[in-house]
């Protein structure tokens, strides 16, 4: 006989009373991802944001500020940086505002802050856009950089179709995507935060080094007032992309132990905090430098304008390959959770190594595919993604804090989250027209299984 059973932590447990989860001895929460083990130190936490904040994306930023120019550049790099630090403070904050019960899921705090069933609606397609997406445009990026790599170290070896690559980097994920959950995960993740800044720094020294080019141009690039704007309307949404990490933080402080004299967002906020020192080193520098040294002819990639030194260039690349394993592993394991829960909740597939296996290799090939069929993935994920990145890192937070707190009107909280929502709605807005604005402009260079 199976029934539910509300936990001590918040989280709903199966627990099937004859022989335990289907003869597993575990109720649900021990055996998911996200609940079966509790015992993270706070510097995991800080592993994990920067895998899963510090993306590839980080060296598109040059270009970013390319289209919006020095003040406005600056000014959305920082503003960003500050906005969704509050925010990811705030879901730290909420992960235990209720004594006793943890939320932790995300779409487990939508729940609460806007009913069972419209706080799924709400949260649970924007967190998958995000997760999925951002595995699929680190299938295309792993395999672009390794083919990258390849045809640096040997320019004169026959051309491999990018394709192939994917499918080699794809190919380390079904292994990889068998670990249970983010504490066995961590190595990799200290492993990618340890690479991501890396070549951070690798791009922006090279940069400096290099200097700046002899006809350097910093006036905005485009030549009509309708590339310009919509240029900058792309800008916001590359910058939007950055700050992606949100949809995993609440996973990531389920896996901290907690105690009445130290609750979890204790260790939580030490572990974000020193994140964002990271991810401050890795953007900032990148961003300003890049854009310094090559003016409005940055490139997207900002490794593709250095060019030389070639051993370096091929370092950094194989940098971005380790740390986009890391991320894939980051940003897979709440689907995973999403997936493993409906297997064995809803479906009453039996728990154990054999689900798990199926489970995980058939989502590791989709996106596999997906990325081998669509490499121009990317360009589609800038239309798609502005409406799930920046709600749910820039303004989701905030109305869930309104929601659930429900601050005094015209206090300082309930002004502070109330510019956080309408910034977030205007860079939802402006990131989903750049999006198909590109898609427009770039339909017919893209080629299927190219």
């Amino acid at each position: 006989m199976v029934s539910e059973n509300s936990g001590d932590d918040g989280s709903i447990e199966l627990q099937d009373h004859a022989d335990g989860a289907r003869g597993t001895g575990k109720s649900e929460k021990d055996w998911l991802p996200i609940t079966s083990s509790r015992h993270a130190k706070w510097w995991y936490s800080t592993f994990h944001n920067v895998t899963a904040m510090v993306g590839a994306g980080v060296l598109s930023l040059p270009s970013a500020m390319a289209s919006l120019g020095w003040g406005p550049g600056v000014v959305v790099l920082v503003l960003s940086w500050i906005i969704t630090l509050y925010t990811l403070w705030q879901m730290v904050e909420m992960h235990e505002m209720i004594p006793g019960k943890r939320f932790d899921r995300y779409h487990e705090l939508g729940q609460q802050a806007f009913g069972e069933k419209l706080g799924l609606w709400i949260v649970v397609p924007q967190q998958l856009i995000v997760e999925i997406g951002v595995d699929i445009v680190y299938m295309v990026t792993g395999g672009k950089s390794l083919k990258q790599f390849h045809d640096i170290v040997c320019p004169n070896c026959k051309k491999i179709r990018r394709s192939y690559f994917i499918a080699i980097f794809g190919s380390v994920h079904f292994v990889l995507s068998q670990l249970p959950n983010f504490n066995s995960v961590v190595g990799i993740s200290l492993a990618a935060a340890v690479m991501s800044l890396s070549y951070s720094t690798i791009a922006w020294s090279a940069s400096a080094h290099k200097g700046q080019l002899l006809d350097v141009d910093y006036g905005i690039k485009s030549s009509s007032t309708k590339d310009v704007v919509f240029n900058v309307f792309n800008a916001l949404g590359d910058v939007a992309f950055a700050y992606a990490g949100h949809n995993v933080v609440l996973e990531i402080q389920a896996t901290i132990p907690s105690t009445p004299g130290r609750p979890s967002k204790i260790p939580m906020w030490r572990g974000v905090v020193f994140a964002y020192i990271v991810v401050a080193l890795c953007y900032f520098p990148v961003a300003l430098v890049g854009y310094w040294a090559f003016g409005n002819t940055v490139q997207d990639d900002i490794l593709v304008s250095l060019k030389t030194p070639t051993w370096l260039i091929a370092t950094a690349n194989m940098m971005v390959v380790v740390h986009v394993i890391g991320s894939y592993q980051i940003y897979a394991m709440p689907v995973f959770d999403m997936m493993e829960t409906v297997l064995v909740k809803k479906l009453h597939f039996t728990p154990g190594i054999p689900l798990r296996l199926i489970a995980r290799s058939t989502y590791v090939a989709l996106t596999c595919l997906v990325a081998i069929s669509l490499p121009f993935f990317g360009s589609l994920l800038g239309f798609f993604g502005g409406f799930a990145f920046a709600p749910t890192t820039y303004f989701l937070p905030c109305i869930m804090w309104l929601a659930i707190y429900k601050p005094k009107r015209f206090s300082l909280s309930w002004i502070t989250n109330w510019i956080c929502i309408i910034l977030g709605v205007l860079l939802m807005t402006v990131a989903s027209i750049g999006g198909l604005y590109s898609i427009i402009q770039d339909a017919k260079t893209y080629t299927f299984f190219s």
